[in-house]
């Protein structure tokens, strides 16, 4: 399946390192994007062990992680407002 992943997390508290930890576990199975939007082809598999991982870190009262899921990219339509980062070229 391919995903897009969105997250906010709060810098309050220990939030900064939250925010790496969150950081450093979604680019070991997806593609930044911007600071902190991320994408790319998961299986369902190692879709789950993503969320197992992050739930160790996410804040449910402070913190959110949105995931949204298509069956393929082609059926989703990517526009850029603005500078495009080529982070995402290989994906064209």
């Amino acid at each position: 399946m391919y995903i897009i992943l969105v997250y906010d997390i709060s810098t309050n508290g220990n939030g900064a390192k939250v925010l790496r930890n969150v950081f450093k576990i979604c680019k070991r199975y997806l593609t930044n994007v911007q600071k902190s939007v991320f994408e790319g082809e998961i299986t369902p598999a190692l879709m789950e062990k993503l969320r197992l991982e992050l739930k160790q870190y996410i804040r449910p009262e402070m913190d959110s992680v949105v995931v949204f899921s298509s069956r393929q990219e082609k059926w989703m339509e990517k526009s850029f407002w603005g500078m495009e980062d080529d982070k995402t070229s290989n994906f064209f």
